[in-house]
């Protein structure tokens, strides 16, 4: 069986999988396969008997991700791996061992942060609005995976937030913990402090774990926080038997508390550490990858990327452009022609995406697309299941299920999609009821999609299993994603729009590190692209400078060109930054 879970990887990917014992880091560019080098690894590790599946735990960051691992390993031939995010691992582990050591269940678990601290405001005397709110919850977020104390956190972060003065945020916080105290409740940050701190205090805890979980790999571990690092030694013990894999250049959540420094000192904090290096990327043509590597050059960690044979010698590979326009509406018409022409030339809406650093530059976007009769999903907007056509589609097809089918499975649910407005073509023009009909007709992929011999039954149920876990199916539209959203994504056509100084970098990045962290969210757009990355920024009202990555990477690797598409004025404004934008780089990197 091992030659099923070494078959198909490269050499550096077979020198992974082949590490069974730890400490191992694995340093995995973008594209090049560390999802199944993991998945390999740990199959390897069953097959070959180093590894019992019941004591081997796979942490995650998402849930979403967890179930393709778990799915990934079922391929292989592999039951019985806990692939769950840290959170989910500490709950469990919660749940299980509280009862025993308190005597009653766990308390709950916080549903809404947000609401709960305006509660905690009325009982102080405060009324900050709900934008504040949010951001004195992602700041407990912040304190808390940073292990920070309230008294701690004020010295560390002594500028308030918004128009509330620290003193008034620390007795928005102290009031925060005492009702969630007094409610019996936990939120998602007290869990992992909750379950360390019971590994810490109780030694026949921290045994039954230990005795139970013997090998453990961690997924994106540039993304630990102190806290879920804190956690994951004390999983381990005085154990070593560790694999870590991550990408320092695709740190994307300092703000949040994570930290790459876990990944990039690891070999200095595990003695005699195995590092495998992942470089050859599946995912990009030789002209993204260069605009990547050009970016990233020079960069804690970077890594040099370099494309597959297979994608390497392709002649016909599009050098990647950058475009400038006066304005966003002009670059968002523009963008949407360009979409509509590799629509037309037969490209499938579901492999091309338009990426932006913040959710306010969708708008413009949106429209012109819609104008265009381009169908758009929204990453991070509605999600799937909770749409109102699938709601009452898969409410319809439930109640089908009670009766025997008087026809297959496809004919049934296309019937009753029919009933609901599916038709045999997708509406002219975009908006509302084009977003209805692609849900629909996905779900009837879905159907068609099904084994043979799936029960309508069975398809429903497997609906509902999907929806609890946010598994999506695709959909046959143009995906809209921020930066963040579209990590551990990826598509054949990117365009990476608004490449402008006070939006990628944001304008509230002014620190050095900051704008790194900035400098790592462009990165993860760009090497989102497989076969073609068109860059645009627009001046604007506020008359905009081209961002100072752009001047990073130069012309030898983005091509300018005009609004047509053919060289244009792009070059003088994106190759030749004036004195003042010179100024402000230069700044930056002081």
């Amino acid at each position: 069986m091992s030659g099923g879970a070494l078959a198909g990887l490269d050499e550096h990917q077979l020198e992974a999988v082949r590490a069974l014992r730890g400490p191992v880091v694995v340093l995995a560019g973008a594209g090049t396969g560390k999802t199944r080098v993991i998945t390999h690894r740990i199959a390897h590790g069953v097959d070959t008997g180093a590894y019992s599946p019941g004591r081997v735990m796979a942490v995650t960051f998402t849930a979403k991700a967890a179930g393709e691992m778990r799915g990934r390993l079922r391929a292989l031939g592999v039951g019985g791996v806990s692939a769950r995010t840290f959170h989910a691992a500490a709950l469990a582990q919660l749940n299980f061992f509280w009862p025993t050591l308190a005597g009653d269940s766990a308390p709950g678990i916080v549903d809404n942060k947000v609401k709960l601290l305006a509660h905690a405001a009325d009982g102080v005397g405060l009324s900050p609005d709900v934008a504040t709110l949010r951001d004195v919850a992602s700041e407990i977020e912040w304190r808390k995976v940073s292990m920070l104390g309230v008294d701690e956190y004020a010295r560390v972060r002594p500028n308030g937030v918004g128009r509330l003065g620290l003193d008034r945020v620390v007795a928005l916080q102290h009031a925060y913990e005492k009702l969630k105290d007094e409610r019996r409740q936990l939120d998602f940050e007290d869990v992992l402090l909750a379950c360390a701190g019971m590994l810490e205090a109780e030694p026949q805890v921290a045994k039954a774990v230990r005795e139970q979980y013997r090998h453990f790999t961690v997924d994106e571990f540039q993304d630990v926080s102190p806290l879920q690092n804190r956690l994951l030694e004390l999983w381990l013990g005085d154990r070593r038997d560790l694999c870590v894999v991550g990408d320092a250049s695709q740190t994307i959540y300092s703000f949040a508390g994570a930290d790459a420094r876990f990944l990039l000192d690891f070999d200095k904090r595990f003695e005699g550490a195995r590092m495998v290096r992942l470089e050859t990327n599946y995912r990009s043509d030789a002209g993204v990858l260069g605009v990547a590597n050009e970016l990233m050059r020079g960069r804690p960690g970077a890594l040099h990327l370099s494309p597959a044979p297979s994608r390497g010698a392709d002649a016909s590979a599009a050098t990647p452009t950058v475009t400038a326009f006066e304005d966003d509406r002009d670059e968002a018409r523009t963008v949407a022609r360009r979409i509509a022409a590799q629509i037309a030339d037969g490209v499938d809406p579901g492999h091309i995406a338009v990426l932006y650093r913040a959710h306010a530059q969708s708008a413009e976007l949106i429209a012109a697309l819609s104008d265009a009769g381009i169908a758009t999903t929204v990453l991070g907007g509605r999600r799937f299941f909770d749409m109102p056509e699938v709601r009452q589609a898969v409410m319809e097809l439930r109640a089908a299920a009670v009766a025997p089918l008087e026809s297959g499975l496809v004919d049934t649910v296309r019937d009753i999609l029919r009933s609901r407005g599916l038709t045999d073509d997708p509406p002219e023009a975009g908006g509302a009821l084009r977003d209805a009909w692609e849900a629909r007709a996905a779900l009837l992929r879905l159907a068609e999609e099904a084994p043979q011999g799936t029960t309508l039954r069975a398809f429903t149920d497997e609906l509902t299993a999907r929806a609890k876990v946010h598994d999506e199916p695709a959909l046959r539209t143009v995906t809209l994603a921020t930066l963040h959203a579209a990590k551990g994504l990826e598509w054949d056509h990117v365009h990476l729009v608004g490449m402008a100084e006070g939006l990628l970098p944001i304008s509230y990045a002014t620190t050095f590190e900051q704008v790194d962290e900035e400098r790592r969210l462009a990165y993860v757009g760009i090497t989102r692209a497989g076969r073609t990355l068109s860059v645009t920024w627009a001046r604007g009202s506020r008359e905009r400078l081209p961002s100072r990555f752009l001047r990073e990477i130069g012309n030898g690797t983005l091509r300018a060109v005009g609004a047509s598409g053919r060289p244009g004025a792009a070059t003088r404004s994106a190759g030749r930054p004036s004195a003042s934008a010179r100024d402000a780089a230069g700044h930056a990197r002081r």
